[in-house]
């Protein structure tokens, strides 16, 4: 037989293994880099122009239904009857909480019943609280997650938490991070808008939809509730639009002259590709924003006839008109700061969820019905959110109108469209609806099945920033296999 003629194996020290495998890894390491880089770059030309997802997905726009101020689960889609057969007891010593939540249990706190009754629908078995007669007939279209944790039990940074996967300022929203991987399929209007309630804005202001250490380009662009619907979008009086376009063109030449000699200018590259989408907006967007064009049975079905739900309908139809018109990532925001007219009920929890509910129930409602008949909402992720949920709890005494504190262990939210299995649920919450009943899910796992659910990789979708390969989820998250078709 042939002897064998390779040399004998010699054990490599370290130093040896260091020095041989350097430019290999090296080598790796910036393929990955350059990778990203080219990804954050984009195409130069339109930052914006649409890119192919990283898996296929269904879902080609998602809306983000944000309910400022933190809902309570207990007494809308949680059915605890314990909390009523133990209304005005204290809780008995619950184990492993800590932070502000296990503070307030040390404090004086009796048991809140939810004064709503609940009842099971669709083949899905979800529960509902009678506040909600309308969303209810859509059970089997939704997906619930149940046992959401947030990191932070105040507003401003679990807001920013739930909305930009981080809860310290300066990070970019989850749609600037889908705008960056997906683009948009309509470059007439914004990749990303807002629309907020029109009493005010939510706390942490644009940063809830900033676009942080991103390219400007991901920001999005805000709606207003009157008037001309983007500020300065108007052509200015007594220039007609040829001559708009003329000293346009001369603004993107001498523009382009001055990048040529400059690199990594991408504010100034962002701001040539915004003179210019403003201009193309000038035409598309007022017509966008025109619901007097809606037939009146689709203004009746999303409750513009009725003071109490004619604002968020107003919101919610828009939101199908963007979905129409090709916009990536609309936001929709419900509630202002923590004040009266946001979902914070420390008091008046019965009055104040009625109040809140009447709302938006029939508007989500309407918009889950019209994009299904529209045929929309196989290609739409519906998103509904808040930044926590409540205590079964209220500190003090019960007194006549008593309300909830926040609870960052048990933040409900629900999905429906794309690629979401209708009627599935992952996540529970204990008896109380303290917290969960197993493992917490943690909210980055909720980004990651976003972004999944779009056809995006959380690992893949990256940004180098500061010397680090930033992402949504930060550290990663775990897709929530169990609300995916």
């Amino acid at each position: 037989m042939p002897q064998n003629t390779h040399p004998p194996l010699v054990p490599a020290s370290r130093r040896d293994f260091l020095s041989r495998s350097y430019n290999g890894i090296g080598a790796l390491a910036l393929a990955g880099l350059t990778a990203d880089a080219a990804r954050a770059e984009g195409d130069l030309a339109n930052p914006l122009a649409a890119q192919v997802p990283h898996k296929p997905r269904r879902a080609k726009h998602c809306i983000f239904l944000f309910m400022q101020g933190g809902v309570s689960q207990v007494d809308s889609f949680e059915h605890k009857p314990l909390l009523n057969k133990l209304h005005g007891k204290p809780l008995n010593r619950i184990p492993n909480i800590s932070g502000e939540l296990q503070g307030r249990l040390t404090f004086p706190h009796s048991i809140v019943g939810s004064p709503f009754q609940f009842k099971q629908h669709g083949d899905s078995g979800h529960h509902f609280s009678e506040l909600f007669p309308h969303l209810r007939e859509h059970s089997d279209r939704l997906a619930f997650i149940h046992g959401i944790k947030t990191d932070n039990q105040n507003h401003g940074p679990s807001t920013l938490h739930v909305t930009t996967g981080s809860q310290f300022p300066g990070s970019p929203s989850v749609g600037s991070w889908m705008t960056y991987g997906l683009g948009t399929g309509n470059q007439d209007m914004p990749g990303y808008v807002v629309i907020q309630d029109p009493r005010g804005a939510p706390m942490n202001g644009a940063a809830v939809w900033a676009n942080g250490y991103l390219p400007a380009a991901y920001q999005g662009t805000l709606l207003r509730p009157t008037g001309t619907p983007i500020l300065n979008l108007a052509s200015p009086k007594g220039l007609t639009r040829p001559s708009q376009r003329k000293e346009l063109d001369l603004l993107a030449y001498l523009n382009r002259r001055h990048l040529d000699r400059r690199h990594d200018a991408g504010d100034l590259e962002a701001r040539i590709n915004a003179y210019e989408l403003a201009f193309r907006m000038q035409a598309r967007a007022p017509g966008v924003v025109d619901l007097s064009r809606e037939p009146a049975h689709i203004q009746r079905l999303y409750g513009l006839d009725n003071p109490s739900t004619s604002a968020f309908g107003r919101q919610c139809l828009l939101a199908r008109r963007m979905v129409e018109h090709g916009v990536r990532y609309t936001m929709l925001i419900h509630g202002v700061q923590n004040n009266a007219y946001s979902w914070d009920d420390h008091g008046d929890v019965k009055g104040r969820m009625i109040r809140h509910s009447k709302e938006v129930d029939r508007p989500v409602s309407a918009l889950l019905t019209d994009l299904a008949q529209r045929g929309l909402l196989e290609e739409t992720l519906v998103v509904w959110a808040s930044e926590m949920g409540r205590t079964p709890f209220v500190n003090g005494s019960l007194g006549g109108s008593p309300g909830r504190e926040h609870n960052s262990w048990a933040l409900v939210m629900w999905m429906a469209g794309g690629n979401v299995r209708g009627g599935a649920r992952v996540g529970a919450t204990d008896e109380f609806g303290l917290r969960a009943a197993e493992e917490q899910i943690p909210i980055r796992d909720v980004h990651a099945t976003i972004l999944d659910l779009m056809g995006l990789e959380d690992e893949e979708l990256r940004y180098l920033h500061a010397g680090r390969l930033r992402q949504l989820t930060d550290i990663g998250g775990e897709v929530l296999e169990g609300i995916i078709s």
